[in-house]
């Protein structure tokens, strides 16, 4: 059976955030795709200090929190799901310094496989936040997965959250439309189409 990976970002494990991820699973079981959320939790997570060793090891150096927890899992996994609350503005530092080590020591694991992020807020700051987590998909060979609108919900607590209506549909709408991306490169698959190899990357010097 296929499988999603939902991240949290938030702190709070079963908050507004959570409350989203949970519509956008519901949606994805309900296309028999199981779906796991990952909680990032209240403990310390590291930021990247780009030591380079991620490159050699093949997993980040720091091995006190998730990250290669999760990594190990992402290679497993069919499609993923970005969470995050809105923080002055912006995605919770959480989720950026999980998601910076995540892709510098495991990028590989999630190249064309689906992505999709969604945001919570009690009013503003959600597109903000939505391009911020975008990035990832963009740079590591990722299809996007999109709704009907926005991903985002409103509200301050998860009952709020429950009464805004427009954004539980734009939740399962993520959830069918994964489901059934996830169906397509399977039957891809099946037919012998393969993935695309790519050139070998090159850098741009813009020091002359």
């Amino acid at each position: 059976m296929a499988k999603v990976l939902l991240i949290n970002g938030s702190s709070n494990e079963e908050g507004c955030t959570y409350t989203a991820l949970c519509e956008v699973a519901g949606a994805l079981k309900k296309e028999g795709i199981e779906a796991e959320i990952i909680q990032l939790g209240k403990e310390a997570i590291r930021d990247c200090i780009g030591c380079g060793s991620c490159g050699k090891l093949g997993h980040c150096v720091f091995d006190d929190d998730m990250v290669n927890e999760v990594r190990k899992k992402a290679e497993e996994a069919d499609g993923f799901v970005f969470g995050t609350p809105v923080y002055y503005g912006h995605p919770s530092g959480r989720i950026l310094s999980f998601l910076d080590r995540l892709f510098y020591s495991g990028s590989k694991a999630f190249a064309f496989k689906p992505g999709a992020v969604v945001a919570s807020a009690r009013r503003a700051g959600t597109t903000a936040s939505l391009d911020a987590l975008s990035k990832y998909f963009v740079f590591a060979k990722m299809p996007v997965v999109s709704s009907n609108y926005w991903h985002m919900v409103h509200g301050n607590k998860p009952e709020e959250v429950r009464q805004d209506l427009e954004g539980l549909q734009i939740m399962r709408g993520i959830g069918q439309n994964m489901a059934w991306m996830i169906k397509c490169i399977e039957a891809g698959k099946a037919a012998g189409i393969s993935y695309p190899e790519g050139e070998a990357k090159v850098k741009t010097s813009f020091i002359r």
